[in-house]
Protein backbone atom coordinates (compact mmCIF):
# COMPACT_ATOMS: atom_id res chain seq x y z
CA UNK A 1 0.00 0.00 0.00
CA UNK A 2 1.18 3.52 -0.73
CA UNK A 3 0.02 4.92 2.62
CA UNK A 4 0.36 3.22 6.02
CA UNK A 5 -1.12 4.21 9.36
CA UNK A 6 -0.95 3.22 12.99
CA UNK A 7 -3.48 3.75 15.79
CA UNK A 8 -2.62 4.43 19.45
CA UNK A 9 -5.50 3.91 21.86
CA UNK A 10 -4.68 5.65 25.14
CA UNK A 11 -6.25 5.16 28.54
CA UNK A 12 -5.33 3.12 31.57
CA UNK A 13 -8.99 2.11 31.85
CA UNK A 14 -8.77 0.50 28.39
CA UNK A 15 -5.43 -1.15 29.14
CA UNK A 16 -6.82 -2.58 32.38
CA UNK A 17 -9.91 -3.94 30.64
CA UNK A 18 -12.39 -1.77 32.54
CA UNK A 19 -13.47 -0.18 29.24
CA UNK A 20 -13.62 -2.02 25.92
CA UNK A 21 -11.84 -0.37 23.02
CA UNK A 22 -14.32 0.71 20.37
CA UNK A 23 -12.13 3.36 18.76
CA UNK A 24 -9.21 1.33 17.43
CA UNK A 25 -11.29 -1.02 15.23
CA UNK A 26 -13.57 1.81 14.12
CA UNK A 27 -10.71 4.07 13.04
CA UNK A 28 -8.91 1.16 11.36
CA UNK A 29 -12.06 0.23 9.46
CA UNK A 30 -12.57 3.76 8.15
CA UNK A 31 -8.92 4.05 7.08
CA UNK A 32 -9.00 0.69 5.31
CA UNK A 33 -12.13 1.74 3.42
CA UNK A 34 -10.20 4.75 2.13
CA UNK A 35 -7.25 2.69 0.92
CA UNK A 36 -4.94 3.31 3.88
CA UNK A 37 -3.12 0.23 5.16
CA UNK A 38 -3.38 -0.01 8.95
CA UNK A 39 -0.16 -1.58 10.19
CA UNK A 40 -0.71 -1.55 13.98
CA UNK A 41 -3.25 -0.80 16.70
CA UNK A 42 -1.59 -0.36 20.08
CA UNK A 43 -3.00 0.34 23.55
CA UNK A 44 -1.14 2.18 26.27
CA UNK A 45 -1.92 3.74 29.63
CA UNK A 46 -2.01 7.42 30.51
CA UNK A 47 1.75 7.68 31.04
CA UNK A 48 3.83 10.06 28.91
CA UNK A 49 6.81 7.71 28.64
CA UNK A 50 4.67 4.80 27.46
CA UNK A 51 2.78 7.00 25.02
CA UNK A 52 6.03 8.37 23.63
CA UNK A 53 7.35 4.82 23.23
CA UNK A 54 4.27 3.87 21.18
CA UNK A 55 4.65 6.92 18.96
CA UNK A 56 8.34 6.19 18.38
CA UNK A 57 7.55 2.55 17.61
CA UNK A 58 5.04 3.50 14.93
CA UNK A 59 7.42 6.08 13.49
CA UNK A 60 10.09 3.36 13.26
CA UNK A 61 7.58 1.24 11.29
CA UNK A 62 7.56 4.00 8.67
CA UNK A 63 3.87 4.74 8.91
CA UNK A 64 2.67 7.92 7.22
CA UNK A 65 -0.03 8.75 9.76
CA UNK A 66 -0.58 8.07 13.46
CA UNK A 67 -4.06 8.41 14.92
CA UNK A 68 -4.35 8.66 18.69
CA UNK A 69 -7.58 8.38 20.65
CA UNK A 70 -8.21 9.57 24.19
CA UNK A 71 -6.41 11.73 26.73
CA UNK A 72 -7.86 15.10 25.65
CA UNK A 73 -9.93 15.99 28.69
CA UNK A 74 -9.37 18.62 31.40
CA UNK A 75 -7.94 16.33 34.08
CA UNK A 76 -4.32 15.74 35.07
CA UNK A 77 -4.11 12.34 33.36
CA UNK A 78 -5.20 13.74 29.97
CA UNK A 79 -1.73 14.15 28.52
CA UNK A 80 -1.89 13.22 24.85
CA UNK A 81 -1.51 16.69 23.34
CA UNK A 82 1.36 17.67 25.65
CA UNK A 83 3.12 14.34 25.09
CA UNK A 84 2.90 14.50 21.30
CA UNK A 85 3.94 18.16 21.29
CA UNK A 86 7.02 17.37 23.39
CA UNK A 87 8.06 14.53 21.08
CA UNK A 88 7.65 16.73 18.01
CA UNK A 89 9.45 19.68 19.64
CA UNK A 90 6.45 21.99 19.33
CA UNK A 91 5.60 24.45 22.09
CA UNK A 92 2.00 24.70 23.27
CA UNK A 93 0.16 28.00 22.93
CA UNK A 94 -3.26 29.08 24.11
CA UNK A 95 -5.80 29.44 21.29
CA UNK A 96 -8.02 32.15 22.76
CA UNK A 97 -10.81 31.71 20.21
CA UNK A 98 -10.83 27.96 20.87
CA UNK A 99 -10.89 28.61 24.62
CA UNK A 100 -14.00 30.76 24.17
CA UNK A 101 -15.71 28.06 22.11
CA UNK A 102 -14.99 25.39 24.71
CA UNK A 103 -16.17 27.73 27.47
CA UNK A 104 -19.47 28.28 25.64
CA UNK A 105 -19.95 24.52 25.32
CA UNK A 106 -19.23 24.01 29.02
CA UNK A 107 -21.58 26.81 30.04
CA UNK A 108 -24.42 25.32 27.97
CA UNK A 109 -23.82 21.96 29.62
CA UNK A 110 -23.70 23.51 33.11
CA UNK A 111 -26.96 25.40 32.51
CA UNK A 112 -28.72 22.15 31.72
CA UNK A 113 -27.24 20.60 34.86
CA UNK A 114 -28.29 23.63 36.97
CA UNK A 115 -24.74 24.21 38.20
CA UNK A 116 -24.01 27.89 37.92
CA UNK A 117 -20.98 28.10 40.22
CA UNK A 118 -17.76 28.91 38.38
CA UNK A 119 -14.39 27.84 39.74
CA UNK A 120 -10.70 28.18 38.99
CA UNK A 121 -10.27 24.41 38.42
CA UNK A 122 -13.01 24.62 35.80
CA UNK A 123 -11.32 27.58 34.11
CA UNK A 124 -7.98 25.80 34.24
CA UNK A 125 -9.50 22.72 32.61
CA UNK A 126 -10.92 24.80 29.78
CA UNK A 127 -7.56 26.52 29.22
CA UNK A 128 -5.80 23.15 29.20
CA UNK A 129 -8.05 21.86 26.44
CA UNK A 130 -7.42 25.01 24.38
CA UNK A 131 -3.63 24.51 24.27
CA UNK A 132 -2.54 23.75 20.70
CA UNK A 133 0.99 22.83 19.52
CA UNK A 134 2.75 25.40 17.35
CA UNK A 135 2.07 24.76 13.67
CA UNK A 136 -0.77 22.32 14.41
CA UNK A 137 -4.37 22.60 13.31
CA UNK A 138 -7.20 22.30 15.84
CA UNK A 139 -10.38 20.42 14.97
CA UNK A 140 -13.74 21.62 16.27
CA UNK A 141 -14.83 19.90 19.48
CA UNK A 142 -17.90 17.66 19.37
CA UNK A 143 -17.82 17.37 23.17
CA UNK A 144 -15.56 19.75 25.04
CA UNK A 145 -12.22 18.45 23.72
CA UNK A 146 -10.96 19.60 20.30
CA UNK A 147 -8.94 17.36 18.05
CA UNK A 148 -5.47 18.28 16.82
CA UNK A 149 -3.66 17.52 13.56
CA UNK A 150 0.13 17.86 13.50
CA UNK A 151 2.17 17.63 10.28
CA UNK A 152 5.17 15.35 9.87
CA UNK A 153 8.48 16.82 10.94
CA UNK A 154 10.83 18.27 8.33
CA UNK A 155 13.26 15.35 8.45
CA UNK A 156 10.51 12.79 7.81
CA UNK A 157 11.40 10.77 10.92
CA UNK A 158 8.06 11.53 12.60
CA UNK A 159 4.83 11.14 10.60
CA UNK A 160 1.70 13.24 10.70
CA UNK A 161 -0.40 12.76 13.84
CA UNK A 162 -4.15 13.07 14.24
CA UNK A 163 -5.18 13.39 17.90
CA UNK A 164 -8.82 12.52 18.56
CA UNK A 165 -10.97 12.31 21.73
CA UNK A 166 -11.72 9.07 23.53
CA UNK A 167 -15.55 8.98 23.73
CA UNK A 168 -16.59 7.06 20.57
CA UNK A 169 -19.48 9.37 19.74
CA UNK A 170 -17.26 12.45 19.90
CA UNK A 171 -14.55 10.79 17.84
CA UNK A 172 -16.93 9.61 15.13
CA UNK A 173 -18.64 12.98 14.83
CA UNK A 174 -15.24 14.67 14.56
CA UNK A 175 -13.96 12.27 11.90
CA UNK A 176 -15.18 14.07 8.72
CA UNK A 177 -13.59 17.39 9.71
CA UNK A 178 -10.44 15.60 10.87
CA UNK A 179 -9.98 14.09 7.41
CA UNK A 180 -10.12 17.57 5.88
CA UNK A 181 -7.46 19.01 8.17
CA UNK A 182 -4.30 19.98 6.30
CA UNK A 183 -1.83 17.44 7.75
CA UNK A 184 -4.25 14.53 7.30
CA UNK A 185 -5.48 15.57 3.86
CA UNK A 186 -1.86 15.78 2.66
CA UNK A 187 -1.27 12.16 3.69
CA UNK A 188 -4.54 10.91 2.21
CA UNK A 189 -3.76 12.60 -1.11
CA UNK A 190 -0.91 10.10 -1.57
CA UNK A 191 -3.01 6.96 -1.17
CA UNK A 192 -3.65 4.53 -3.98
CA UNK A 193 -7.30 3.92 -4.82
CA UNK A 194 -8.17 0.59 -3.27
CA UNK A 195 -11.22 -1.58 -3.73
CA UNK A 196 -12.52 -3.86 -1.02
CA UNK A 197 -14.94 -6.70 -1.67
CA UNK A 198 -16.47 -9.13 0.78
CA UNK A 199 -17.79 -12.62 0.22
CA UNK A 200 -19.74 -14.28 3.03
CA UNK A 201 -20.53 -17.98 3.28
CA UNK A 202 -22.39 -20.14 5.78
CA UNK A 203 -21.47 -23.75 6.44
CA UNK A 204 -18.09 -23.43 4.69
CA UNK A 205 -15.05 -24.65 6.59
CA UNK A 206 -11.78 -22.73 6.73
CA UNK A 207 -9.98 -25.83 5.44
CA UNK A 208 -12.15 -26.00 2.32
CA UNK A 209 -11.71 -22.29 1.67
CA UNK A 210 -7.95 -22.62 2.11
CA UNK A 211 -7.89 -25.40 -0.46
CA UNK A 212 -9.79 -23.23 -2.95
CA UNK A 213 -7.42 -20.33 -2.39
CA UNK A 214 -4.43 -22.60 -3.03
CA UNK A 215 -6.02 -23.63 -6.32
CA UNK A 216 -6.71 -20.00 -7.19
CA UNK A 217 -3.11 -19.10 -6.42
CA UNK A 218 -2.05 -21.47 -9.21
CA UNK A 219 -4.78 -20.65 -11.70
CA UNK A 220 -5.57 -16.94 -11.26
CA UNK A 221 -3.19 -14.54 -12.95
CA UNK A 222 -2.29 -11.70 -10.59
CA UNK A 223 -3.45 -13.57 -7.48
CA UNK A 224 -0.43 -12.27 -5.57
CA UNK A 225 -1.71 -8.70 -5.95
CA UNK A 226 -4.85 -9.53 -3.95
CA UNK A 227 -4.74 -8.98 -0.19
CA UNK A 228 -7.09 -11.64 1.21
CA UNK A 229 -8.13 -12.00 4.85
CA UNK A 230 -10.58 -14.55 6.21
CA UNK A 231 -12.52 -14.68 9.46
CA UNK A 232 -14.76 -17.41 10.87
CA UNK A 233 -17.39 -15.99 13.19
CA UNK A 234 -20.58 -17.64 14.47
CA UNK A 235 -20.55 -20.23 11.72
CA UNK A 236 -20.12 -17.64 8.95
CA UNK A 237 -16.90 -17.44 6.98
CA UNK A 238 -16.01 -13.97 5.73
CA UNK A 239 -13.44 -13.39 3.00
CA UNK A 240 -12.38 -9.77 2.53
CA UNK A 241 -10.20 -8.92 -0.47
CA UNK A 242 -8.46 -5.59 -0.95
CA UNK A 243 -6.84 -4.74 -4.25
CA UNK A 244 -5.85 -1.91 -6.54
CA UNK A 245 -8.04 -1.06 -9.52
CA UNK A 246 -5.44 -2.62 -11.79
CA UNK A 247 -6.11 -6.01 -10.17
CA UNK A 248 -9.86 -6.01 -10.74
CA UNK A 249 -9.58 -8.78 -13.35
CA UNK A 250 -7.73 -11.01 -10.88
CA UNK A 251 -10.46 -10.54 -8.31
CA UNK A 252 -13.13 -11.34 -10.87
CA UNK A 253 -11.33 -14.61 -11.70
CA UNK A 254 -11.09 -15.41 -7.98
CA UNK A 255 -14.83 -14.79 -7.62
CA UNK A 256 -15.46 -17.29 -10.40
CA UNK A 257 -13.40 -19.87 -8.51
CA UNK A 258 -15.35 -19.18 -5.31
CA UNK A 259 -18.68 -19.56 -7.08
CA UNK A 260 -17.52 -22.75 -8.76
CA UNK A 261 -16.44 -24.44 -5.52
CA UNK A 262 -18.66 -22.86 -2.87
CA UNK A 263 -21.65 -21.32 -4.62
CA UNK A 264 -24.11 -23.23 -2.44
CA UNK A 265 -22.59 -21.91 0.79
CA UNK A 266 -22.07 -18.32 -0.38
CA UNK A 267 -24.94 -16.05 0.66
CA UNK A 268 -23.42 -12.63 -0.02
CA UNK A 269 -20.96 -11.25 -2.56
CA UNK A 270 -21.69 -7.55 -2.08
CA UNK A 271 -20.86 -7.26 1.60
CA UNK A 272 -24.47 -7.66 2.80
CA UNK A 273 -24.82 -9.44 6.12
CA UNK A 274 -27.43 -12.09 6.81
CA UNK A 275 -29.24 -9.49 8.91
CA UNK A 276 -29.35 -7.16 5.88
CA UNK A 277 -30.72 -9.95 3.71
CA UNK A 278 -33.39 -11.00 6.20
CA UNK A 279 -34.49 -7.39 6.71
CA UNK A 280 -34.81 -6.87 2.96
CA UNK A 281 -36.77 -10.09 2.44
CA UNK A 282 -39.11 -9.33 5.34
CA UNK A 283 -40.54 -6.36 3.41
CA UNK A 284 -44.26 -7.06 3.04
CA UNK A 285 -44.24 -9.73 5.78
CA UNK A 286 -45.08 -9.85 9.48
CA UNK A 287 -42.88 -11.99 11.72
CA UNK A 288 -42.88 -13.33 15.27
CA UNK A 289 -40.42 -15.47 17.19
CA UNK A 290 -41.01 -18.30 19.67
CA UNK A 291 -37.78 -18.91 21.55
CA UNK A 292 -36.68 -21.25 24.28
CA UNK A 293 -32.89 -21.76 24.44
CA UNK A 294 -32.12 -18.48 22.62
CA UNK A 295 -34.15 -16.51 25.16
CA UNK A 296 -35.16 -13.68 22.82
CA UNK A 297 -31.82 -13.33 21.02
CA UNK A 298 -33.43 -13.79 17.58
CA UNK A 299 -36.02 -11.11 18.34
CA UNK A 300 -33.27 -8.81 19.61
CA UNK A 301 -31.31 -9.32 16.40
CA UNK A 302 -34.35 -8.69 14.22
CA UNK A 303 -35.18 -5.48 16.08
CA UNK A 304 -31.59 -4.22 16.20
CA UNK A 305 -32.14 -1.98 13.19
CA UNK A 306 -34.30 1.06 12.71
CA UNK A 307 -37.51 0.40 10.84
CA UNK A 308 -37.91 -3.17 12.10
CA UNK A 309 -41.31 -2.27 13.57
CA UNK A 310 -42.62 -2.53 10.01
CA UNK A 311 -42.29 -6.30 10.13
CA UNK A 312 -41.51 -7.52 13.68
CA UNK A 313 -44.83 -7.91 15.48
CA UNK A 314 -43.89 -9.75 18.65
CA UNK A 315 -41.92 -12.44 20.41
CA UNK A 316 -42.62 -15.18 22.92
CA UNK A 317 -39.84 -16.49 25.16
CA UNK A 318 -41.34 -19.80 26.23
CA UNK A 319 -38.51 -21.13 28.37
CA UNK A 320 -40.56 -23.41 30.62
CA UNK A 321 -42.75 -26.21 29.29
CA UNK A 322 -45.85 -24.62 30.81
CA UNK A 323 -45.14 -21.47 28.80
CA UNK A 324 -44.88 -23.51 25.62
CA UNK A 325 -48.24 -25.05 26.42
CA UNK A 326 -50.03 -21.97 27.77
CA UNK A 327 -48.70 -19.33 25.38
CA UNK A 328 -48.05 -21.29 22.18
CA UNK A 329 -50.58 -24.13 22.39
CA UNK A 330 -47.97 -26.89 22.37
CA UNK A 331 -49.78 -30.01 23.68
CA UNK A 332 -48.38 -31.23 26.99
CA UNK A 333 -48.68 -34.78 25.67
CA UNK A 334 -46.39 -33.90 22.76
CA UNK A 335 -43.74 -32.57 25.12
CA UNK A 336 -44.10 -35.69 27.25
CA UNK A 337 -43.76 -37.98 24.22
CA UNK A 338 -41.00 -36.25 22.24
CA UNK A 339 -39.34 -33.96 24.79
CA UNK A 340 -39.21 -30.17 24.74
CA UNK A 341 -36.11 -30.37 22.53
CA UNK A 342 -37.63 -31.98 19.46
CA UNK A 343 -38.61 -30.97 15.97
CA UNK A 344 -42.25 -31.77 16.77
CA UNK A 345 -42.31 -29.29 19.65
CA UNK A 346 -40.32 -26.67 17.72
CA UNK A 347 -42.84 -26.93 14.87
CA UNK A 348 -45.80 -26.43 17.19
CA UNK A 349 -44.04 -23.47 18.87
CA UNK A 350 -43.62 -21.73 15.51
CA UNK A 351 -47.17 -22.55 14.47
CA UNK A 352 -48.45 -21.30 17.80
CA UNK A 353 -46.64 -17.99 17.36
CA UNK A 354 -48.01 -17.76 13.83
CA UNK A 355 -51.62 -17.99 15.01
CA UNK A 356 -51.37 -16.36 18.45
CA UNK A 357 -49.44 -13.26 17.32
CA UNK A 358 -51.18 -13.04 13.96
CA UNK A 359 -48.26 -13.07 11.53
CA UNK A 360 -47.43 -14.82 8.27
CA UNK A 361 -44.02 -16.21 9.27
CA UNK A 362 -42.60 -17.38 12.59
CA UNK A 363 -39.34 -18.93 13.74
CA UNK A 364 -38.77 -21.07 16.83
CA UNK A 365 -35.88 -22.61 18.76
CA UNK A 366 -35.74 -25.24 21.48
CA UNK A 367 -32.44 -26.69 22.59
CA UNK A 368 -29.93 -27.65 25.24
CA UNK A 369 -27.44 -24.81 25.64
CA UNK A 370 -25.68 -26.39 28.62
CA UNK A 371 -23.59 -26.83 30.54
CA UNK A 372 -26.01 -29.40 31.95
CA UNK A 373 -29.16 -31.05 30.67
CA UNK A 374 -27.66 -33.17 27.91
CA UNK A 375 -28.22 -36.89 27.35
CA UNK A 376 -26.66 -39.51 25.09
CA UNK A 377 -29.54 -39.07 22.67
CA UNK A 378 -29.64 -35.29 22.96
CA UNK A 379 -26.24 -33.98 24.04
CA UNK A 380 -25.49 -30.40 24.99
CA UNK A 381 -25.58 -28.31 21.84
CA UNK A 382 -28.65 -30.04 20.39
CA UNK A 383 -30.99 -27.36 19.05
CA UNK A 384 -34.23 -27.82 17.12
CA UNK A 385 -35.53 -25.10 14.81
CA UNK A 386 -38.75 -24.53 12.93
CA UNK A 387 -40.03 -22.02 10.39
CA UNK A 388 -43.79 -21.74 10.04
CA UNK A 389 -45.23 -19.87 7.07
CA UNK A 390 -48.91 -19.25 6.50
CA UNK A 391 -50.42 -21.78 4.05
CA UNK A 392 -47.15 -23.70 3.71
CA UNK A 393 -45.71 -26.80 5.38
CA UNK A 394 -43.63 -26.05 8.47
CA UNK A 395 -39.90 -26.62 8.00
CA UNK A 396 -37.85 -28.11 10.85
CA UNK A 397 -34.18 -28.78 11.45
CA UNK A 398 -31.93 -30.12 14.19
CA UNK A 399 -28.31 -29.08 14.68
CA UNK A 400 -25.55 -30.21 17.04
CA UNK A 401 -23.69 -27.01 17.85
CA UNK A 402 -20.27 -26.82 19.52
CA UNK A 403 -18.95 -24.69 22.35
CA UNK A 404 -20.12 -23.40 25.69
CA UNK A 405 -23.54 -22.03 26.56
CA UNK A 406 -22.89 -18.60 25.06
CA UNK A 407 -21.55 -20.12 21.83
CA UNK A 408 -24.49 -22.48 21.42
CA UNK A 409 -26.98 -19.66 21.88
CA UNK A 410 -25.11 -17.34 19.51
CA UNK A 411 -24.70 -20.05 16.85
CA UNK A 412 -28.39 -20.93 17.19
CA UNK A 413 -29.37 -17.32 16.56
CA UNK A 414 -27.25 -17.18 13.41
CA UNK A 415 -28.64 -20.51 12.20
CA UNK A 416 -32.18 -19.23 12.70
CA UNK A 417 -31.39 -16.11 10.67
CA UNK A 418 -30.14 -18.23 7.78
CA UNK A 419 -33.21 -20.46 7.92
CA UNK A 420 -35.34 -17.32 7.81
CA UNK A 421 -33.45 -15.98 4.81
CA UNK A 422 -33.94 -19.27 2.93
CA UNK A 423 -37.62 -19.45 3.81
CA UNK A 424 -38.28 -15.83 2.88
CA UNK A 425 -36.45 -16.28 -0.42
CA UNK A 426 -39.07 -18.86 -1.38
CA UNK A 427 -42.09 -16.86 -0.22
CA UNK A 428 -43.32 -13.84 -2.19
CA UNK A 429 -44.18 -10.71 -0.23
CA UNK A 430 -47.84 -9.69 -0.02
Amino acid sequence: MAVRAGVVVTGTEVLAGRVSDQNGPWVAGRLLEMGVDVAHITVCGDRPDDMTAQLRFLADQRVDLIVTTGGLGPTADDLTVATVAALYGRDLHLDVELEQRIDAIVQRWRSRMSTATDSEPLRAGIRKQALVPEGAQSISPTGTAPGVAIPANDSGTLPAVLILPGPPRELQEMWPEALQSGPVAEVLARRVKIRQDTIRAYGLSEADLAATLRTAEREVSGFGDLEITTCLRLGELEMVTRYAESSAAAYKDLSVQMEKHHGRQMFSTDGSTIDDIVATRLAGHRIATAESCTGGMIAARLTDRAGSSAYVIGAVVSYANEAKTGLLDVPAAMIEEHGAVSEQVAARMAEGALSRVGVDIAVSTSGIAGPGGGTDLKPVGTVCFAIAVADRPTVTRTLRLPGDRASVRALSTTAAMHMLADALGAVPAD
